[in-house]
């Protein structure tokens, strides 16, 4: 499970419930993905992921790997995030994240900022493959972190290279094959034109004039930027295309 505020702890507490027991098995991130376990009666693997916005990408690549492992033999994934206080978005406009204009304008001229937005998705994982054509098959995967940049926030390129890179050999894909890209597009005039421009050296370097244009999508522009569901709408929506 990808999932990172904290707000929902902030209301429990406040709340008639405060004073009780089930504000630390209502609010606890390592709960929230333990409850759908204890739901549906799952026992392998359980994990809630904070990475920030890859917080849902770090739960596929986790659960991933765990069905390459033989940990289990199914899983489910998915990514959640909900606006319940005005603290968190009132903070990010301070720090200048967020469009003045209430816009997520992913690659376009008019970036000043993401719009956040809510969201809540799920789907499943698992080794058997089938002509169900509600079904997406998932050749490979990698995870990094920028390391040392700019600022905590800014992305690195040449990190952002070498993950692009790395999600290709993993998945065993030719040089120049690829024809849709979901990025993760912002639509900061920091990160937009960092991300571009490692797409490019990463992708068209030794891609073929002659092939396939490659399509590049940001489903932010349309939704808002989910922060730790975000993965997941981008993950959906590439899949729908």
């Amino acid at each position: 499970l990808g999932i990172a505020a904290m707000e929902f702890r902030q209301l429990l507490a406040a709340s008639p419930a405060g004073g009780t027991v089930y504000v630390a098995t209502g609010s606890s991130l390592s709960i929230a993905s333990g409850r759908l376990s204890y739901a549906f009666g799952f026992q392998g693997p359980c994990i809630s992921y904070d990475t920030a916005c890859s917080a849902a990408l770090s739960a596929c690549h986790g659960a991933f790997r765990a069905l390459q492992l033989g940990e289990c033999v199914s899983s489910v994934v998915a990514g959640v995030s909900l606006m319940l206080a005005p603290a968190t978005g009132a903070s990010f406009a301070i720090a200048g994240m967020t469009s003045a204009c209430g816009r997520s304008h992913t690659f376009d001229a008019r970036a000043d900022g993401f719009a956040r937005g809510e969201g809540v998705g799920a789907f499943v994982q698992q080794h058997a493959l089938t002509n169900d054509l509600d079904s997406v098959a998932i050749r490979g995967s990698a995870i990094r972190q920028d390391g040392r940049s700019a600022s905590l926030t800014a992305p690195n390129g040449q990190a952002q290279r070498a993950l692009l890179i790395a999600a290709r050999n993993d998945a065993e894909v030719d040089e120049g094959s690829e024809v849709l890209i979901e990025a993760h597009g912002t639509g900061t005039p920091l990160g937009d034109p960092i991300e571009t421009s490692s797409l490019g050296e990463a992708m068209l370097k030794c891609r073929d004039p002659m092939a396939s244009p490659l399509s590049l999508g940001g489903v932010k522009a349309g939704l808002g930027h989910a922060e730790p569901a975000a993965g997941m709408t981008g993950l959906l929506a590439l899949a729908m295309c």
